[in-house]
């Protein structure tokens, strides 16, 4: 049997346990799919520019990447993104935008259920 591959950041890991003892709690899909996403091999994560982001929600979206958000692009309204990670330009762009820069775990404590989030892959 080949060596298992996914995260090996002891971080990442506490995270995705913890999205799975979430879902079960609240009894909800999102927060399942979200920690099987982030569970990938290092050669699929997930990197999402904010163009993208831009394109596809409108203002006072809440979307969760389950990767990195890069700053290709502009974004011209105002979301909550919640993420692993932002690149340094892409968070000085969503906070110029006035939208909010969350951590994953930020987000499951203000949103438990899950509701009305959109996940970007």
């Amino acid at each position: 049997m080949p060596p298992r591959t996914g995260p090996t950041d002891p971080n990442v890991i506490k995270l995705t346990r913890e999205l799975r003892r979430k879902s079960k709690e609240q009894k909800v899909e999102i927060w399942r799919l979200v920690s099987r996403t982030i569970d990938r091999p290092k050669r699929s994560k997930v990197e999402v520019n904010l163009s993208t982001i831009n394109r596809n929600t409108k203002a006072k979206d809440v979307i969760v990447v389950p990767g990195k958000v890069l700053a290709s692009g502009e974004l011209d309204h105002e979301v909550s993104v919640a993420a692993l990670s932002f690149s340094k330009v892409a968070r000085k762009k969503i906070e110029g935008a006035h939208g909010k820069v969350l951590t994953i775990p930020e987000l499951t404590s203000k949103n438990p259920k899950g509701t009305n989030i959109k996940i970007m892959e």
